[in-house]
């Protein structure tokens, strides 16, 4: 299996930072882990896009685009399950 690079929105990054430092570790591995597996257990497609998909860890949820004929996966959000979807 091809391993995938992984980009960030500006914004994506900067709410990554913006996180408990526990909850940016947990995020920043499961973020790593999409390079090898764009489809992880849990991984739902969201409702209207093509090729968007989100991921959760506890309570925060990371958005993110797989582009499978570039081998990009894009992330697009990251926050809390409260304030994500807004």
């Amino acid at each position: 299996m091809a391993c995938y690079s992984i980009e960030f929105k500006k914004s994506a990054k900067k709410a990554l930072l913006d996180l408990p430092k526990p909850v940016v570790k947990a995020v920043s591995q499961l973020i790593d882990s999409l390079s090898e597996n764009p489809y992880p257990d849990g991984c739902k497609k969201l409702f209207g896009f093509d090729q968007t998909y989100r991921v959760r860890t506890g309570n925060y949820r990371v958005i993110y685009s797989v582009f499978n004929e570039q081998l990009i996966i894009q992330i697009l959000k990251i926050g809390h399950r409260k304030d994500i979807y807004r």
